[in-house]
């Protein structure tokens, strides 16, 4: 089958009567690759321009070969851009079939600027991110196969183990800050490439593919989950720190005051609900801005325990510990030492506060 015959009837029909409602036209894949087999159908699709543009999409088959031509929104293919999208290569490396206008065209090619840009050492904060987005979701399936216990068999062992191995090739990829070419089977031969990997990544590989044991499968996982969180940790400790209190706490204090004022109220009226979950999320979004300010960055997932650690050098109070429904007064004295404590410290590191000692002097200040 000539398969460009089918694109082209498709095309032909977008000039006749959807010319201002499609923007672009493309496709990529095997065909592009010159390694199409005659099972092979067309990958394209088309970025839509209006609603009505988005009528074209279609599955179809003719010979037994599937056929699939799916919009992908402008704003799906600029995540696809900055690789908060996984499939970044229909966007890097297909060919295009149509186009609207020049200023379409300007606007797709600016998106692959963007991707040629991907391993400039200013993104691989964003990308460490988003490979620690990923990892997360690794540990979630890591439970379902603890959880299953006894009742684990060799069919769902594998079924999330494959989701594992999945999700670990695209976190493999963010952290080197590349993306892959090619998906299904394919994958195992391009990660052999990246320079940041685990040293035992294709003994774990070949456990998870080719045991029989469920509990082999398992310990493959949870150490190939492990030794990629350590990767992942040392990539972390490699970005520049930058310390940044202007920039990260202007206006921080002057919103959580109104959370340490509901703290104290609660102390005062010994009301234990209102005093636990404000106390513990009022501690815990300060060392989160402390962490932040500090590094030049927010904690990730995985740094839960180093911003804490943080706010404890620093010698901030504790105020998770002295919850006590049948004292509130350490409570109390520890939330009010807090006030003055990151006042004095924030101050002092150039943070300006819109602090005023009552309506007159913040008219005087809002008039100027």
């Amino acid at each position: 089958m000539d398969v460009f015959s089918v694109a082209d009837i498709i095309i032909n029909r977008i000039k006749r009567e959807y010319s201002q409602d499609v923007a672009i036209v493309g496709y990529y894949g095997s065909y592009l690759q010159g390694r199409a087999t005659e099972r092979s159908d067309l990958d394209f699709f088309f970025i839509p321009a209006t609603t009505r543009g988005k009528e074209l999409e279609l599955q179809f088959i003719i010979d037994g070969i599937s056929f699939d031509f799916y919009p992908i929104e402008w704003s799906r293919a600029e995540r696809m851009a900055a690789l908060e999208d996984w499939n970044t290569t229909i966007i890097a490396d297909c060919k295009l079939l149509y186009v609207r206008s020049e200023e379409d065209r300007e606007r797709f090619l600016q998106l692959r600027e963007n991707i040629a840009a991907m391993k400039d050492p200013s993104r691989a904060g964003a990308l460490i991110n988003q490979a620690e987005h990923i990892l997360k979701d690794c540990f979630l399936i890591l439970d379902k196969l603890r959880r299953a216990g006894a009742s684990l068999n060799l069919s769902y062992s594998r079924t999330l183990a494959q989701e594992i191995a999945g999700h670990l090739f695209k976190c493999l990829g963010y952290m080197n800050q590349t993306y892959y070419t090619r998906s299904w089977g394919h994958y195992r031969e391009q990660v052999s490439n990246l320079s940041v990997k685990p040293d035992q990544l294709d003994v774990y590989l070949d456990t998870i593919m080719f045991s029989h044991s469920p509990a082999e499968i398992v310990s493959a996982c949870e150490q190939l989950v492990m030794e990629t969180l350590e990767l992942l940790s040392e990539q972390r400790k490699q970005q520049k720190e930058t310390r940044s209190y202007p920039d990260r706490m202007k206006g921080f204090y002057e919103e959580e005051r109104g959370m340490l004022n509901k703290l104290l109220t609660a102390c005062e009226k010994r009301h234990y609900e209102t005093a636990f979950f404000v106390a513990i999320g009022t501690q815990d979004s300060i060392a989160r801005m402390l962490y932040a300010a500090e590094k030049g960055r927010w904690p990730g997932y995985f740094d839960s325990r180093a911003y804490r650690e943080l706010y404890d050098q620093m010698g901030y109070p504790d105020l998770t510990n002295l919850l006590d429904p049948a004292d509130f007064e350490p409570l109390r004295i520890a939330t009010l030492q807090l006030i003055e404590k990151l006042e004095h410290h924030i101050t002092s590191e150039g943070v300006p506060l819109n602090n005023f000692t009552s309506v007159a002097e913040f008219e005087s200040f809002y008039r100027s």
